[in-house]
């Protein structure tokens, strides 16, 4: 199958984000109501990406990002070191009291009948003063991109933030870098600066710089403004309405080549029917289903990008990148926190079919 778009065989990096880098306070099963403790897991959905594409698919990867000098930061860039993604910071001061910060979010597990609880901090946040004309994008695309990746969380940011990526996403067309956006539409961040309106706006503006977009058919509706079924009709795993909506967007962003989704059922907290799909180039894909006792739910989306993208990038069929990219998502949700612990073996062994029987 043809992808309708080339990938450059070669380059410094395979692939670059951009996007803001957060910590993730994660009290486990007890709300934070109730908490007195909790673990801190380094996180952001562009980051996620170049992290889960470093440590498990071992590819070169670098992150465009804020920095704040302070401890909380150094904790955060310590773990970037760690999962070998290469920094590719604009550094703020802080000063002691008032900021600017690094963002928080807040993330209880739940358990069974009881949903995680997602809220953030994210007042006087430095990766929200990032704007054009911050990276030297020049530079950094001379080196050699193959890949560039980016996402509405970050864009939802600010009024500068969306401006970046769009510079950023230009640069990289023009370096010959594929480009992909995760919509990843969050109605809490975007109802504070302007709601569904601003959102639209902003992330069709984007788009019309994507060749691969990562959305479900909410994310379409709701990011985008294109008219769908209504959401909750249908089975989660149902992938018509999704497939029903590719004609509009091809029509609407024909530079768009690809656009791929998880499919997920909630039973409870703990237990989840996981597929996923994907249109490539007016081609159809569909994942297998499977059974999944989530630990940890939250980096499962990013999980299935970052595997769907290494298959692409690696030279494997769409087939084969859509069901690595499932494999290494379900995978993900049997870790805590936000980035992935898989081995490529342990991807590609479950998506060929694999069980949980004990490896001696």
């Amino acid at each position: 199958m043809s992808l309708g778009f080339e990938i450059p065989q070669k380059g410094a990096l395979d692939l670059l984000s951009l996007g803001a880098l957060v910590h993730r306070v994660d009290p486990g099963i007890i709300p934070f109501r109730k908490a007195t403790h909790a673990d801190i897991h380094v996180s952001g959905g562009e980051f996620n990406v170049a992290a889960n594409l470093a440590d498990c698919f071992g590819q070169r990867t670098a992150i465009a990002s804020a920095m704040v000098k302070y401890p909380i930061g150094d904790l955060i860039a310590e773990r970037v070191r760690a999962m070998g993604v290469k920094p590719i910071y604009r550094i703020f001061e802080h000063d002691g009291v008032r900021g600017p910060n690094m963002a928080t979010v807040y993330s209880d597990r739940g358990l069974g009948v009881r949903a995680p609880v997602v809220f953030y901090n994210r007042s006087n946040e430095a990766a929200a003063q990032l704007k054009p004309g911050d990276f030297d994008w020049g530079a950094i695309f001379g080196e050699g991109v193959r890949w560039f990746h980016s996402g509405g969380i970050f864009a939802a940011l600010s009024e500068t933030t969306a401006q970046l990526v769009i510079e950023a996403m230009q640069a990289a067309r023009k370096a010959g870098a594929v480009t992909s956006f995760d919509l990843n539409y969050r109605e809490k961040l975007w109802k504070i600066s302007g709601g569904a309106d601003r959102a639209q706006s902003v992330l069709s503006a984007i788009v019309d710089n994507v060749d691969v977009l990562v959305g479900n058919e909410e994310d379409l509706q709701k990011g985008l403004g294109f008219a769908g079924p209504e959401v909750s009709a249908k089975s989660k795993l149902d992938p018509s309405a999704f497939f029903a909506m590719m004609d509009q967007v091809a029509a609407r962003f024909p530079h768009i080549k690809a656009v791929a989704t998880t499919l997920r059922e909630v039973h409870s907290t703990n237990h989840h029917s996981w597929s996923a799909v994907a249109w490539v180039n007016g081609q159809t894909l569909h994942a297998p289903t499977a059974e999944l006792n989530v630990y940890d739910r939250v980096g499962g989306g990013d999980g299935f990008a970052s595997g769907f993208i290494y298959g692409l990038l690696a030279g494997e069929t769409p087939e084969e990148a859509i069901k690595l990219g499932w494999a290494h998502g379900a995978l993900l949700t049997t870790f805590p926190g936000d980035t992935t612990m898989a081995t490529l073996d342990q991807v590609k062994a479950f998506a060929a079919g694999g069980s949980a029987r004990i490896q001696r």
